[in-house]
């Protein structure tokens, strides 16, 4: 009788040796990113912990958690939470809505279709202060803006929008720029929807309607939740349209936590009370971003199972 061969056991340090050899090239890189980012954030820990505001020189000392009492008792770091709040919800729900009604547009073909699609994607890549500028003077100027002119066209009196409207100003112009985003993220789940699930509910007597509720929808619920996440964490970050359009005001009406941090740091001065208003909002921020994350977690693993 022939004594079984046993295959020999790989060689664990030889593997090892090798995996690390193909992820060396990759540690510069990685050094770098940890640099730039695991540095600064430590030093705003740090600077949070201290007095330090540069229109009182002598007061530096540590602070505690003095700055983060002051925090949680300043009333309008809490007003600004609830702008951002108002501002990301606001700005993502129309952006999608703008992105899916574009989307479903451009999908079906007819003639400059291309052409069609690239200029709808234009406002994404223009510059934040271009962006800002141009719809200060030729949308929401009272005397001569586009909005003013629609306003007499329907008998209605014209609005002062950056003074009166401020907050739907600031939404509009955001929700201007980042619909092209949802729409080519929207585009590319229509596009991977199989034709026949659309042409079954055609053959049972479906409706546009009842096609868009019972078959588009459900299909394109992962790319939705995916737009609202990717979305929200972009406009959670607004800040050159408020500094050039309201500048935070009328009243700190439409200050978000990223103008706030910005005024206390660089108007008052005030660096160690502004590091501290960072972190309770990277804090907030983080406890919101869970939930859906971990929602987009469950889809990606769905997918993969199918």
């Amino acid at each position: 009788m022939t004594a079984l061969t046993h295959p020999a056991a790989p060689a664990r340090p030889k593997a090892r040796s090798g995996s690390w050899s193909r992820r060396a090239p990759l540690l510069p890189a990685l050094v770098v990113t940890l640099a730039l980012t695991q540095i600064p954030f430590v030093m705003t820990i740090w600077y949070s912990l201290r007095h330090w505001n540069l229109l009182s020189p002598g007061s530096e000392g540590f602070a505690g958690i003095g700055n983060y009492r002051a925090t949680f008792t300043d009333g309008t770091f809490w007003k600004a939470i609830w702008n951002t709040v108002v501002l990301t919800g606001g700005a993502t729900l129309a952006s999608i809505f703008v992105g899916l009604l574009l989307a479903i547009l451009l999908q079906k073909k007819f003639p400059g279709r291309g052409i069609a699609r690239t200029l709808a994607i234009t406002p994404f890549f223009i510059m934040p202060v271009a962006a800002a500028l141009f719809w200060r003077s030729a949308m929401f100027d009272p005397s001569f803006g586009l909005l003013g002119w629609l306003t007499d066209l329907v008998g209605l009196p014209r609005v002062s929008w950056l003074s009166e409207q401020s907050m739907l100003s600031v939404s509009m112009i955001t929700s201007w720029r980042w619909a092209p985003f949802a729409m080519l993220v929207l585009l590319a789940g229509l596009q991977a929807l199989p034709e026949e699930q659309l042409e079954a509910a055609r053959v049972d007597g479906a409706g546009w309607w009842q096609q868009f509720t019972a078959v588009i929808l459900p299909h394109l619920r992962p790319f939705l939740e995916l737009t609202a996440l990717l979305l929200s964490m972009n406009i959670i970050q607004t800040f050159g349209e408020i500094a050039l359009l309201t500048a935070g005001g009328p009243a700190y009406g439409t200050t978000n936590i990223t103008y706030y941090v910005y005024v206390r740091a660089f108007t008052a001065f005030d660096f160690g009370t502004a590091s501290a208003y960072g972190l309770v909002a990277l804090a907030l921020t983080i406890a919101l971003a869970l939930p859906a994350l971990r929602l987009l977690s469950g889809i990606f693993q769905q997918e993969g199972r199918r």
